[in-house]
């Protein structure tokens, strides 16, 4: 079917498939399936797009240090100190060099600090740098750089590749 454009709702039975097709073989094969127990509500364009990241190992570092590159790639590390903490991100040749990254690579960093007692402290090093919005401590708390403990002590951090050796950092939630 080529595209199609409806005004009212598209109703099926048995379900909605996305598939792609082999431009040699003409083989075809579902991309994702949208069925009977599948319940989507009122998605738009501006709404955010949920991504699962599961994150199979994790690093806990429970007091002031500098994380090695192994460490940060897990995308998840623990925190459960009860003295103030700093972790300090590796080199960004050390980081870039850990994740094979290039112009462009993004990670995702989750600081869980839920189990501590006291405030962990992001900084960056060498060839790290903080983004604009970082920079300015302001605004959505994008430069915020500081994890509370307890409940909200809950953060993502984007780490985003302008060579395979510099990164910017940014928090994002």
């Amino acid at each position: 079917m080529a595209n199609s454009t409806f005004s009212g709702p598209v109703r099926s039975q048995n379900g909605f498939q996305t598939v792609s097709i082999d431009a040699t073989t003409g083989a075809v094969t579902t991309t994702s399936t949208l069925g009977a127990t599948t319940s989507v509500t009122m998605l738009t364009t501006t709404d955010l797009i949920f991504t699962n990241q599961d994150h199979p190992t994790t690093a806990a570092i429970n007091a002031t240090a500098t994380a090695t590159a192994a460490e940060v790639a897990t995308g998840y590390i623990t925190s459960t100190s009860a003295a103030a903490t700093t972790i300090t991100l590796p080199t960004g040749t050390l980081l870039g060099a850990a994740l094979s990254a290039t112009k462009g690579t993004v990670l995702d960093l989750y600081v869980d600090n839920t189990g501590g007692a006291s405030t962990v402290t992001i900084a960056v090093a060498t060839n790290g740098i903080l983004s604009a919005a970082a920079a300015a401590g302001s605004g959505a708390g994008a430069g915020l750089l500081t994890v509370p403990s307890g409940v909200t002590g809950l953060a993502c951090f984007r780490i985003m590749f302008s060579s395979a050796t510099a990164y910017a950092f940014t928090r994002t939630a």
